[in-house]
């Protein structure tokens, strides 16, 4: 690399810098933060103008390695330094947000600034874990797909035969039987339909502002709970519009917000109830196995008990629940229309902090 170090100002001698998928940033001898690239910017939650005017000590819960290898490094003791760390995250995602890392400090042609790479000590088993949730999403998909339309065609049978029963039984006793065989039916049909609906459902693309669905999703939640439950806005305005069916997206986030109404049920009672929307660009992101130069963040974070750790692994599979009288969808429909949009759902929670986070690649 033989840059100039005035084109720091400009960046254009980095610029490839940003299409790593690792984190990657330049620190001077002194430690101030002279470049990061778009992965680390996104992964550490600050902008890279804001982590500029800090240093790079300011990235690690424990900098007393960064300080002593970047010394090591600067001073011309090694060319190369390595160790492990945990990378400080945003505070409002929580403790278990912090990130291990792998650190490399290394020699530039410039002696007095230094290459940061920090690698996700996880990232090859995230990604090897979103590979197979999307595929079994994709299975999934087609098993219920299957399974709603077997069922469907005897379910008209049944009813029809018990309305039939109804019309000739004379014993009211035998009438309540034919009206509860009727009843099951119906509500198997709805259950069958709600299946069917994503498959069935015509898309009705448009100019989505997930603002607007944002608000949307937030004036129905506090109509259901006036009281006890405080949904907070943390919205980022400059998130342009895209393409993308609005109800659908309305359908997804409420069936997020929903299922973390109920999981908030005693804080409800006890009026400490809390929901946050927060909304963020993500710069050079990979999900899905794919790569987006921007893509839209929108967390769904509550203050509830947290998943049980029982289902937490297949909490988008369809028919699992964590109530005793839920149908176990919700979250299945979610992540189905998001998939639609080439985005993917991802879930954090420990208790006291879920996060339910949807991403969606931005033009």
């Amino acid at each position: 690399m033989s840059a100039d170090p005035d084109a720091l100002d400009g960046f254009d001698a980095f610029d490839a810098f940003d299409y790593l998928a690792t984190m990657v940033g330049i620190g001077a001898a002194d430690g101030r933060c002279l470049f990061v690239n778009s992965t680390l910017e996104n992964l550490i939650g600050q902008s890279r103008r804001t982590l500029r005017r800090g240093s790079v000590f300011d990235w690690l819960v424990d900098s007393a390695r960064l300080r002593e290898t970047l010394a090591s490094v600067v001073n011309g003791e090694v060319s190369c330094g390595r160790f492990d760390g945990v990378l400080k995250r945003p505070a409002s995602l929580g403790p278990a947000a912090d990130l291990p890392v792998h650190v490399i400090v290394s020699q530039m042609d410039h002696a007095e600034r230094v290459l940061i790479e920090l690698i996700e000590v996880e990232q090859q088993t995230r990604l090897d874990r979103e590979e197979r949730a999307h595929g079994l999403a994709q299975a999934n998909k087609e098993l219920v797909r299957n399974l709603a339309h077997e069922i469907k065609n005897p379910l008209g049978g049944i009813r029809g035969a018990a309305q039939l029963l109804a019309m000739d039984v004379q014993s009211k006793e035998l009438t309540e039987y034919t009206q509860v065989i009727i009843h099951e039916a119906d509500r198997l049909q709805a259950l069958v339909d709600r299946l069917l609906a994503p498959h069935r459902r015509p898309h009705v693309v448009g100019d989505v502002n997930i603002h607007e669905i944002c608000e949307r999703v937030r004036s129905l939640v506090m109509a259901e709970y006036p009281r006890g439950l405080t949904v907070e806005r943390d919205y980022d305005t400059s998130i342009p519009e895209f393409r993308g069916d609005r109800e659908q997206l309305i359908q997804a986030v409420l069936n997020i917000a929903h299922n973390a109404t109920q999981a908030l049920a005693e804080r409800i009672a006890a009026g400490d109830a809390e929901i946050v929307l927060r909304t963020r660009v993500a710069r050079q992101v990979t999900f899905g196995r794919k790569r987006f130069r921007l893509a839209l963040e929108l967390h769904i974070q509550d203050n509830g008990p947290g998943v049980p750790e029982a289902i937490r692994d297949r909490i988008f599979h369809p028919l699992v629940s964590g109530r005793e009288n839920g149908s176990g969808l919700g979250l299945t429909l979610a992540q189905t229309f998001v998939q639609q949009h080439q985005g993917t759902i991802e879930c954090d929670s420990v208790p006291g902090r879920t996060v339910f986070k949807l991403l969606i690649p931005l033009p």
